[in-house]
């Protein structure tokens, strides 16, 4: 049974930090391409980043490139999202995911249960 649990998120003003965490369990994370996507009320599931087992982060959306860093600690069994000068837009729910690599949420094949990120103006 493979688990992803996020944590991390919560409310900021614009312009703030948050660092998103998500711990897997029950695979072999080191093997696993992790990927984190957002979803706000009303828009489809959105890719944010990702980063293979390797290591290699992949491009990041124009939406995130600059301010989002995605990394990961394979002793923790944990990927990080690090989310710096935080807009409004950014207002969603984020989840983890462990799948393909690709910027499509149908090539991911495990979820968390999502995190609130929310930016007020």
């Amino acid at each position: 049974q493979v688990q992803l649990v996020e944590s991390g998120g919560g409310l900021v003003q614009a312009g703030g930090s948050l660092r998103l965490s998500c711990a897997v369990s029950g695979r072999t994370f080191s093997r696993n391409t992790m990927a984190w996507f957002r979803q706000a009320p009303g828009k489809e599931r959105e890719f944010v980043a990702v980063i293979y087992w390797s290591g290699r982060r992949g491009d990041y959306p124009d939406s995130v490139k600059g301010r989002f860093t995605i990394s990961r600690d394979n002793a923790k069994n944990t990927v990080y999202l690090q989310m710096n000068n935080l807009k409004p837009e950014d207002t969603a729910v984020y989840y983890c995911a462990v799948g393909s690599g690709s910027d499509y949420y149908g090539e991911y094949d495990y979820w968390g249960q999502g995190t609130q990120v929310t930016v007020s103006s």
